[in-house]
């Protein structure tokens, strides 16, 4: 494709300085992966600047250039004002914007996305239609799993998968769509015909100044009052969560009731187009009847807990905005939607509950703690730390969560990246009241409020819990959920998962009980 052309394609009105016939053979915005033919990104980034790695880009064979300011490299530059925002529409038209012919869903929130999309996939997989999918824990294109790094890549990323996606025969794509990717213009130029909100709560506030500059950038995706942005597409239907206090505030600017393009769930009895009633939480899951405006239905979910039945109303609700039929999707439901590392069990015939979960948000360890309380005969053991160089002031919030909300908190490391495992620790163990001074591994609470076990060492601390497990207690360990690595100072990341470890101390415990 000419340069030219692919401007049009876009509907840019930037002028093209040099040869609009150059012909596009690729995309990039790392210097390091352009080659002959290629456009290249002058991204600023939060690190770096692209503009400075344009030269490298140009001797490895790079065709043109997007710029934010003149660069006179002899070849032909697009200058635009957001290098960003350029990218994803240039990205989608060069891919032939494959999303207008995929039912195209997006979920964003803080917790609840990648379970919600898992849901949601399964149930559009139930009613014959092939489904990619784009998130935290994996990507699927043609059925088929792949790795993922972030969240939602980069747009050039996201619009060659989304083409791939149509090649391998997928009719439908659910994606995960983070806040850093609607500020940074990586969901710009999709059509989405269901946008799903899930709750907002406090995390990454080192991203954000403040929690209401964090709903703003979510608030994007929907192209609300106040926060309409200039390129993520007008249309599809919201499906919002009418218990969470920020889903109510987006309902109303989004004018739920005037027509049909806004859909509302609830779990907790508010008045919504989708709502549970009647909810019941066992060891094999939950259920309850779900009125919708198709009528009654009695659902059941394998996934415990009342955030889950929140998903579960948000993947039925976003069913019914894409035209499914709402019995078929309600009998799919009884058997979709596990993820990997989100409540996930760990059983090596251990006579006590272990249980693996991604919660790394006050409000999602909260959630697990209390599910787990649901299903758990004795004590709630809960292992849990705070990653470095992210939002520090949720540190004393996990703190008071996980002290508040189990039998014997085990505090340890996450990912300390950069920071002192022991410093990050110290901000934790400050949100709980009562503790006593000093160091040690078991601290103690004033009066009769029990020990807080400190433990630096992630695989000693999992290793701790399961060692002082009993009969009928249940082991939750959260914050890495499906995570392989983790992640030290210089970027070191080395082997680790929260499941491995866990079978390898129970088989321990096992063969030591056995001799």
């Amino acid at each position: 494709m000419e340069l030219a052309e692919l401007v049009r394609a876009a509907g840019l009105t930037a002028e093209i300085r040099g040869e609009g016939e150059t012909p596009i053979a690729a995309l990039a915005y790392d210097s390091r992966a352009a080659g002959p033919g290629a456009l290249f990104f002058c991204v600023t980034g939060l690190r770096s600047d692209g503009h400075e790695h344009a030269p490298a880009a140009v001797e490895a064979g790079a065709a043109a250039l997007v710029v934010e300011r003149p660069l006179d490299l002899g070849v032909p530059e697009i200058e635009v004002a957001d290098a960003r925002a350029a990218m994803a529409q240039l990205a989608a038209a060069f891919n032939g914007d494959p999303t207008a012919e995929l039912t195209m869903v997006g979920v964003t929130g803080t917790n609840g996305k990648t379970t919600t999309a898992f849901l949601i996939r399964d149930l559009l997989e139930a009613a014959g239609r092939s489904c990619g999918l784009l998130g935290t824990v994996r990507r699927v294109v043609g059925g088929e799993a792949e790795e993922v790094e972030r969240t939602t890549p980069e747009a050039i990323d996201l619009q060659s998968t989304f083409a791939r996606m149509l090649e391998a025969g997928d009719e439908a794509c659910v994606m995960e769509v983070s806040s850093h990717a609607l500020v940074l213009h990586r969901a710009d130029a999709i059509h989405f015909d269901a946008k799903v909100f899930t709750n907002l709560t406090q995390d990454h506030l080192d991203f954000h100044d403040d929690m209401e500059d964090y709903f703003e950038a979510k608030r994007l995706l929907f192209s609300a009052e106040g926060g309409a942005p200039a390129l993520v597409l007008e249309g599809g239907i919201s499906v919002l969560n009418a218990d969470d206090p920020y889903g109510r505030r987006l309902a109303e600017d989004l004018g739920h009731g005037e027509d049909g393009d806004c859909l509302t769930y609830s779990a907790a009895g508010a008045d919504a187009d989708y709502s549970a009633r009647g909810v019941i939480f066992d060891a094999k899951g939950s259920r309850f009847e779900c009125l919708t405006p198709h009528g009654h239905f009695d659902v059941i979910t394998p996934l415990p807990g009342h955030f889950n039945v929140e998903n579960a109303l948000a993947a039925l609700a976003t069913a019914g905005a894409l035209g499914l039929d709402m019995p078929g999707a309600v009998r799919a439901l009884a058997s979709a939607g596990r993820v990997p590392g989100r409540f996930e069990p760990i059983d090596e015939g251990q006579p006590f509950a272990v249980l693996v979960d991604y919660a790394h948000t006050p409000d999602s360890l909260e959630n697990v703690l209390k599910a787990a309380r649901e299903i758990t005969e004795r004590r709630v053991i809960a292992v849990f730390g705070c990653g470095g160089d992210r939002d520090r002031e949720k540190r004393p919030l996990m703190g008071r969560a996980g002290v508040a909300l189990s039998d014997l908190p085990v505090v340890t490391s996450d990912n300390p990246r950069s920071e002192s495992p022991e410093a990050i620790i110290d901000e934790i163990l400050a949100g709980i009241d009562g503790l006593a001074g000093g160091g040690g591994q078991v601290r103690t609470r004033d009066g009769d409020g029990g020990e807080v076990i400190v433990e630096p060492d992630r695989h000693e601390a999992i290793a701790l819990a399961i060692s002082r497990a009993e009969p009928g207690d249940t082991v939750v360990i959260a914050g890495k959920g499906h995570e392989q690595g983790q992640e030290f100072e210089g970027g070191r990341k080395v082997p680790f998962d929260d499941r491995d470890v866990a079978r390898e101390e129970l088989r321990a415990l096992a063969a030591g009980a056995a001799r």
